[in-house]
């Protein structure tokens, strides 16, 4: 009678592969896209129709139209400079494209553009960095909801922002299918592989892969930027991985997600390498 083989059960707390993924700063450009589809709706829904006239069109008030019962406010084009035509001569481009009459829709969305291109090339450190953000920010929407930026930019003159709801569309879902092939493919190419006693790095896309034995290694997180690292990026933070050896390296991770459970994952390889070195 034979014996009974012995079966190795692996508990399912016991890490077999940790994966660390570098992200490009192009990670934190979410809020841009989302903005954009949100004015793009607010635009949509709450603004006019808009008329490409030539220079020196003046707008008159109750003018009286032959064949037209009532007063109407008209565009008068000036003497030799007719309006748009459409795809015949003899047609006129109708107004089609929706626009907002107010600024505020442009100036949040230029704002979110000035405040990401500043968190992501500009390393901005402790809590002051993330009050004067947090407060443009605020300001900036706050100002809009009670309608204060077109008096503002009135007074400053020949400053308007405005974009049609099909423009905010457009560069909102460039940015946003760009964004998911940058993280869900392009990202994923650069990355760390943890396994039992051996590292696996590939660093930039194309580059073959590296690999490093565990014993010996110390990690450094950086969370630095508490704008960019919190807000925009939910958690991320920046890696440093120091090897041991004779050939020792440090190698960056920038911009990786979900970095604390994953280190303590790591850990408990070590701690795990350490015990088998022991016995």
């Amino acid at each position: 009678m034979s014996s009974p083989v012995p079966v190795k059960v692996v508990s399912p707390d016991r890490p077999q592969k940790v994966v660390i993924v570098s992200h490009t700063p192009f990670f934190y450009w979410w809020p841009l896209w989302a903005v954009g589809f949100l004015m793009a709706g607010l635009t949509y829904w709450f603004g006019q129709p808009i008329a490409f006239v030539p220079p020196g069109t003046v707008a008159q008030r109750g003018a009286r139209i032959e064949g037209i019962e009532g007063p109407r406010d008209i565009l008068i084009a000036p003497a030799g400079r007719p309006l748009t035509a459409g795809s015949e001569p003899d047609e006129l481009t109708q107004p089609r494209l929706r626009m907002t009459v107010s600024n505020d829709p442009g100036v949040v969305w230029a704002m979110t553009l000035l405040l990401v291109i500043v968190v992501t090339h500009v390393k901005l450190r402790g809590v002051w960095s993330l009050v004067v953000l947090v407060f443009l920010g605020f300001s900036t929407v706050l100002l809009a909801v009670f309608g204060l930026w077109d008096p503002i930019l009135r007074s400053i003159r020949y400053i308007d922002i405005h974009i049609n709801a099909f423009g905010y569309l457009s560069i909102s879902l460039f940015l946003f299918v760009l964004w998911l092939i940058m993280f869900l493919v392009f990202d994923r190419l650069t990355y760390m592989i943890f396994t039992r006693g051996r590292l696996r790095v590939r660093k930039a896309i194309g580059e073959g892969e590296k690999v490093f034995d565990m014993r010996g290694m110390v990690f450094q997180r950086h969370r630095d930027d508490m704008f960019r690292h919190w807000l925009l990026g939910f958690g991320t933070a920046d890696l440093t991985v120091f090897t041991s050896g004779a050939n020792a390296q440090q190698i960056e991770m920038p911009n990786v997600f979900g970095i604390g459970r994953k280190l303590a994952l790591i850990n408990k390889m070590l701690q795990e390498l350490e015990v088998t070195k022991g016995r």
